[in-house]
């Protein structure tokens, strides 16, 4: 008995080659179009006057402020994001329990409302005229318009990321490990440290990368939310929004570019990170055995 490798595909599953340089050169302009040269216009006219211009809108104190803002909501939202996303992957793929379809239904709810929506729901709740304005206003204290608003709006617009990372990974890799680790005596927490996150470590690694730069780019939710007090309750995005909208294109561009250099970077981490996941994923998976 014979068998076809695979190395020799059929004729029926290959396409000709005027066919696939077409498609290729299509895929290639489109890329370079809608991607390369947007990107390169930004730096091109951010450096239009020199780096001196330049750096001195990057050192400017507003956008120093900004820089910080944005830090510090990214440095918040990612670690809470990150607990919650692991807790939410290990309880849906490892257990059988009551609303979890529920709980798998809430991790896509910021994937379907608009971030825009999302930070006017906040708003109504937690704003002067909300629901708990008038209890919050009694103690003293603000959420809208202040730090804790847009640490809350980006909590809920990168909440799903790092759960949404982890799922598939650990519904590959099974229930095996965990269950002969635990007929062997270990406890709970022995089992997540050493069997369950030391698998999924990759994955992990992706998601918060995904998740910061979700954070550090989020404009909607936080822009409803922010008030747009310079040098107080803005981010990035919002900064870059304020300059252009004074005609500052130069500081505009300037201050962009950050966030340019920021997606270069996740690029970078995703693909390097993407291709350890898919290595992680086949080793999991039991390959069909052929005669």
């Amino acid at each position: 008995m014979t068998t076809q490798t695979l190395s020799q595909p059929s004729g029926a599953l290959t396409e000709p080659r005027a066919v696939r340089w077409l498609l290729t050169g299509l895929a290639l302009a489109f890329l370079a179009l809608f991607l390369l040269v947007p990107l390169v216009a930004v730096f091109v006219q951010a450096l239009e006057k020199g780096v001196e211009t330049y750096w001195a809108a990057i050192i400017e104190p507003d956008a120093v402020a900004a820089i910080r803002l944005t830090l510090i909501a990214a440095a918040i939202s990612v670690p809470l994001n990150l607990v919650f996303g692991i807790a939410a992957a290990w309880a849906i793929t490892k257990f059988k329990f009551r609303g979890k379809a529920f709980l798998i239904t809430l991790l896509d709810l910021p994937f379907s409302v608009s971030p825009v929506i999302s930070g006017f729901i906040y708003v109504l709740v937690f704003g002067l005229q909300g629901w708990l304005g008038p209890w919050l206003k009694a103690h003293d204290l603000q959420l809208i318009f202040a730090v804790p608003g847009i640490v809350l709006a980006t909590i809920f617009v990168t909440f799903p990321l790092v759960a949404r990372e982890l799922i598939p990974l650990m519904q590959a890799q099974g229930t095996e490990e965990e269950e002969a680790a635990l007929v062997l005596g270990a406890s709970g927490w022995q089992i997540f440290s050493r069997v369950t996150l030391p698998n999924v470590i990759w994955g992990v690694l992706y998601g918060v990368i995904l998740c910061n730069a979700r954070a550090m780019g989020e404009f909607g939710a936080v822009s409803v939310v922010s008030g747009h007090i310079r040098g107080l309750t803005n981010t990035l995005p919002l900064h870059v929004e304020i300059l252009y909208n004074e005609y500052n294109f130069v500081a505009a561009f300037a201050v962009a570019t950050l966030l340019a250099l920021l997606a270069i970077l996740t690029l970078a981490a995703k693909a390097l990170l993407e291709k350890k996941v898919r290595q992680e994923v086949k080793a999991t998976v039991k390959p069909l055995g052929m005669e």
